[in-house]
C-alpha cells in the first residue's frame, strides 16, 4: 500500500499516467480475482497505448523522465524518508487505507520528490 502511494506520486511528478502502475494483492487461492486484476490492468494499458502516448511525451523525453524517477527511488534520501513515514504511520494509525497513505506520502515526501524533477521546493 505504501509503495503504491509512493510510486503513484513519483509517476505523477514525472508526468507519467499513474494508471500505468497497479499493485494489488491476490492469494494463491484467489485465481478468479487474480485473472480479473490482470485482465483489467492489461486492458487499461492497452487503452493508454505505448508509454508516452497518453502523456503526450516524445520517446526521448519519456527516457529522461523515467531515468529521473529511477534515480529518485534509488536514492538513499528518499528510501530512508519513506521508511520513516511508514514507521510513523504504523505507530499512529491502526488501519491505514490507500487514501491515508497517499496523504502521508504527499505531506512528508512531496518536496523531496518534486526537487528530484527540478521543481521548486
Amino acid at each position: 500500500m505504501g509503495v503504491n502511494a509512493l510510486v503513484h506520486r513519483v509517476l505523477k511528478e514525472a508526468g507519467i499516467r499513474e494508471e500505468r502502475f497497479n499493485l494489488r494483492w491476490a492469494s494463491a487461492a484467489e485465481a478468479p480475482r487474480f485473472v480479473k486484476l490482470i485482465t483489467d490492468f492489461t486492458n487499461t494499458i492497452k487503452e493508454l497505448g505505448p508509454l508516452g502516448a497518453a502523456e503526450g511525451l516524445a520517446p526521448d523525453e519519456v527516457k529522461v523522465r523515467i531515468q529521473k524517477a529511477l534515480d529518485l527511488v534509488s536514492s538513499q534520501k528518499l528510501r530512508v524518508s519513506f521508511g520513516n513515514v511508514t514507521k510513523a504511520i504504523r505507530k499512529e494509525v491502526p488501519k491505514v487505507d490507500d487514501a491515508v497513505m497517499a496523504d502521508m506520502v504527499e505531506e512528508k515526501l512531496a518536496k523531496t520528490i518534486s526537487a528530484a524533477f527540478g521543481a521548486a521546493e
